[in-house]
């Protein structure tokens, strides 16, 4: 996946509030989704209902557990940062989910941002196919 052109340098990335790293991230992680379910070819509808199991919030905090594991120590941090920044959550999500979800799209925003091999890599390791 073709990701940003130049990485920002680290302190130019680091002004930015966790909640612009998010909005950024939420739209590099559906972005990846949707080129995730392109092949093989079907029905326009059937693109949407596979992304939008993908994107839901549950989904993307599921995914943040499954990296856990794989990030480094100031990933985690960042990962706490952005939890700290989710404040207000949709009526149909638990609060925690939310949170974490959140923490995701920040840690994809901001490697977007700074290393985009490494967020490369840490796509790789999602489990798309399934939304259980």
């Amino acid at each position: 996946m073709p990701l940003a052109d130049v990485p920002l340098s680290e302190g130019a990335t680091q002004q930015l509030p966790p909640a612009a790293l998010a909005y950024l991230g939420d739209a590099v992680y559906e972005l990846y989704v949707r080129r995730w379910y392109l092949l093989p070819p079907q029905r326009l509808q059937s693109y949407h209902n596979q992304v939008v199991a993908q994107v839901r919030a549950e989904q993307q905090a599921k995914h943040l557990r499954s990296l856990m594991p794989l990030l480094t120590d100031s990933e985690l941090d960042l990962v706490k940062r952005g939890r700290n920044a989710a404040t207000r959550h949709p009526k149909r999500v638990d609060p925690r989910l939310y949170q974490q979800a959140t923490s995701l799209e920040t840690l994809i925003g901001y490697l977007y941002l700074t290393d985009p091999q490494r967020l490369v890599q840490l796509l790789a390791n999602l489990e798309l196919g399934s939304s259980d």
